[in-house]
């Protein structure tokens, strides 16, 4: 959970800082464009995220016998991959909500990678939600994440083939919420949303 709330919080910041400090308009006066913005942080974070992994990996092994080379370094690899790419979805969707509603918006940079957390089954197996809840846990990649990651531990696989549903629900989404976050950011040069945000 820390692993992605690192990493989503690294790209949220990108804006979020410039908003609390009330100079919005400099991110974007500055001769760089949304991607450099998306790219640098999202490549922050993704350090953090991994040091944060690595540290709470170590202690969990130490502490509490957590074997985890059991899914070996392949396994691993795809699980990390798929912690960074719903903490990038979960990031782009807050920068949007930054760049239209401003410092109310705020709340969205915490508020979302535990909302996902609980319905992903981080805590507890999906299968004890209700069905309607249940539905909304297959339309967050993380849920096929982590249960690729449990069946390395003796659980057996809910769904057929979880990889292939979260990498796709994952390229979806990061289309998704970068065509949103450009269309935020057009409507925010129209509405004079920056200016409102800086002094």
């Amino acid at each position: 959970m820390n692993t992605i709330q690192i990493a989503q919080l690294d790209l949220s910041y990108a804006l979020l800082y410039s908003v609390w400090a009330k100079s919005l308009k400099h991110e974007f006066i500055a001769p760089i464009r949304l991607g450099h913005i998306l790219v640098g942080s999202g490549l922050v974070g993704l350090v953090r995220g991994f040091l944060v992994f690595l540290v709470m990996g170590l202690l969990s092994m130490w502490l509490f016998d957590m074997e985890l080379a059991a899914p070996g370094l392949r396994g691993l690899a795809v699980f990390l991959a798929g912690m960074f790419l719903n903490a990038a979805i979960i990031g782009a969707l807050v920068l949007a909500l930054v760049l239209r509603f401003g410092q109310r918006a705020e709340v969205a940079a915490w508020a979302f990678s535990y909302l996902m957390l609980l319905l992903c089954g981080l805590y507890y197996p999906v299968s004890v939600l209700p069905s309607g809840v249940q539905w909304l846990a297959q339309l967050i990649p993380f849920t096929y994440f982590l249960e690729y990651f449990r069946h390395f531990y003796g659980f057996p696989l809910n769904y057929a083939d979880p990889l292939l549903y979260g990498f796709a629900e994952c390229v979806i989404y990061i289309f998704i919420s970068y065509a949103l976050l450009r269309y935020t950011l057009i409507s925010a040069y129209k509405r004079g949303t920056l200016l409102r945000l800086s002094e």
